[in-house]
C-alpha cells in the first residue's frame, strides 16, 4: 500500500463499526473531537486551548494498525488504539490523578500498563503489558498507582526529572499505544515504548487540573454512563463500571469551576512574541506577552422566569469574582438597556438588583458582547429561550437544575449547573 493511501486513513469513517457494541465508549467517541495529524507519531488525548477534549490521531500509525491486525478482524488493533485513548479520560490519568510531582517517563508507563490489562488482546504485541517482558512479573489488573509503585521498586524512572521525557509532541499529546522502533520512544532499554505525555501536564491557555476541565470530562462520562446503562456496557468490566458511578456522585463546585473560567479568560489578551523567552520551550517556540487587559461580560438574564434566589446566588459569587478581575455586567431580557450595563470593578461590592423584567433572547446580549470585543463571556439564565447566535469569544451558560434538564437547545458550550 502507498503512503498517500496511508494517509489517506480516516478514523471517523470506522469508528462507529468498530464500536457497534461498546455504547459506553460510543458514547464517550460522540462526545471526543477526533483529528488527524502527522506531528504526532501515534495518537493521543489532550485539552484543546479552549477547554475541549480532543483526540489527535496520525493516519499512517492508524494504517500500521490495520496491517498489523489479524486477517480476520482487519481494525482489531485500530479498536484497541481507540479503546486505550478513551481509558485515559475515564480513569482521569491526564489530569486529576497526575501524582506529586507531574508528569515523568515512569508515570507514562504506570498508566499504560493500568490501562492495556483491560485490553490485552486487542493490542499488537509489541504493546506494554504486564506478564510480558520486560514486566513479566506484574500481574494484570492494578491501578496506575499500583504499577507506579512497581515501576519505582524496579529502578524505573530514577534520575529523571518532572517534566513528561522523551521528543513527543509538543501540541499536547497523551497517552498512545506507541511502537518500539518509533524514534521519539524511549531509551531506557526497556524494549517497549510509549508516546510522551507530556502535554497533560499543562495544556497552553488551559489548566488541565482546573475545576472546569474535570467538569467537563464529568458530563461526558456521565451522559455515556446513562447510555450505557440503557444499552449495555460491553467490555467494560465491573469493576470499571463502579469506579465510574462513584467518580461520578462526586459533586463538582461550580464557583470553582466559574472561577476557573475567569482566569482563562485573562489569559486571552496575549500574543506570541521572540523578543520573551518560552519557558517550557525555550528558543523553540516563542514566548507569550500580554498586550491588553482582558475583557470580561457577564450578561444576566432578567426575565420574569428568573428566580430571585438565582440572581442573589450568583451576584455574591460576582463579589468573590471581583477579586480577581474587572468585568462588565450586562443585564437583558428581550434587550440589552445599555444605560444599565456598568463595569464591576476589581474589588467592589454591590448589591443584586433586578433591573428589567421582560421575556429572554439571548441574540441581544451575544450582539452586544461581540460588538464590544469581548475576550470571555458567562450567561446567567434559565434557559428559556431558542439558541442564540454564535459569540466570537468563548461562552459559558450557567443555571440550575430544573432548567439544565430542561434546556430547549443543546450546545457545545460549557452549561453549570448552580447548586442554590
Amino acid at each position: 500500500m502507498t503512503t498517500a493511501a496511508k494517509s489517506a486513513f480516516n478514523l471517523n469513517d470506522v469508528t462507529f463499526r468498530l464500536l457497534a457494541d461498546e455504547p459506553f465508549f460510543a458514547a464517550l467517541s460522540r462526545r471526543l473531537d477526533k483529528r488527524a495529524s502527522t506531528s504526532v507519531p501515534t495518537a493521543g488525548v489532550r485539552i484543546t486551548d479552549d477547554g475541549r477534549f480532543e483526540m489527535v490521531y496520525n493516519p499512517d500509525f492508524m494504517q500500521k494498525m490495520v496491517d498489523e491486525s489479524p486477517e480476520d478482524r482487519p481494525l482489531l488493533f485500530v479498536k484497541g488504539v481507540l479503546k486505550h485513548e478513551f481509558y485515559h479520560l475515564v480513569f482521569g490519568h491526564c489530569g486529576s490523578r497526575l501524582p506529586e510531582g507531574g508528569m515523568s517517563k515512569v508515570w507514562n508507563y504506570a498508566t499504560d500498563l493500568a490501562i492495556n490489562s483491560h485490553i490485552a488482546d486487542e493490542l499488537p504485541e509489541w504493546a506494554l503489558l504486564p506478564g510480558r517482558a520486560p514486566y513479566e512479573a506484574f500481574p494484570l489488573g492494578l491501578s496506575a498507582e499500583g504499577y507506579l509503585k512497581l515501576l519505582k521498586e524496579q529502578g524505573e524512572g530514577e534520575g529523571e526529572g518532572g517534566e513528561g521525557q522523551g521528543d513527543g509532541d509538543q501540541s499536547g499529546s497523551g497517552g498512545s499505544s506507541g511502537d518500539p522502533s518509533d524514534e521519539d520512544g524511549d531509551s531506557s532499554g526497556s524494549g517497549q515504548t510509549l508516546d510522551d505525555h507530556s502535554g497533560w501536564g499543562e495544556a497552553d491557555g488551559t489548566d488541565i487540573n482546573s475545576e472546569q476541565a474535570q467538569q467537563r470530562l464529568r458530563e461526558m462520562l456521565k451522559e455515556a454512563k446513562d447510555e450505557a446503562d440503557r444499552r449495555g456496557w460491553g467490555s467494560v468490566s465491573g469493576s470499571t463500571r463502579r469506579q465510574i458511578k462513584e467518580a461520578l456522585e462526586t459533586r463538582v463546585d461550580w464557583r470553582s469551576v466559574l472561577r476557573s473560567f475567569v482566569k482563562a479568560s485573562q489569559r486571552a489578551a496575549k500574543r506570541n512574541t521572540v523578543r520573551r523567552i518560552n519557558r517550557r520551550y525555550p528558543y523553540i517556540h516563542a514566548g507569550n506577552t500580554r498586550t491588553r487587559l482582558a475583557r470580561l461580560a457577564i450578561s444576566i438574564d432578567q426575565s420574569g422566569s428568573v428566580s430571585d434566589s438565582m440572581l442573589a446566588a450568583f451576584y455574591a459569587e460576582l463579589e468573590k469574582l471581583a477579586s480577581l478581575a474587572e468585568f462588565t455586567v450586562v443585564p437583558f431580557d428581550t434587550r440589552v438597556d445599555e444605560s444599565k450595563v456598568f463595569v464591576w470593578k476589581k474589588g467592589q461590592k454591590l448589591p443584586w438588583e433586578r433591573v428589567l423584567c421582560g421575556g429572554t433572547d439571548f441574540d441581544a446580549p451575544t450582539r452586544f458582547v461581540n460588538e464590544g470585543n469581548f475576550d470571555g463571556h458567562i450567561v446567567l439564565t434559565d434557559m428559556g429561550a431558542p439558541k442564540p447566535i454564535p459569540s466570537q469569544c468563548q461562552r459559558i451558560w450557567m443555571t440550575d437544575a430544573a432548567n439544565f434538564r430542561h434546556m430547549p437547545f443543546t450546545t457545545h458550550e460549557r452549561v453549570l449547573v448552580i447548586d442554590e
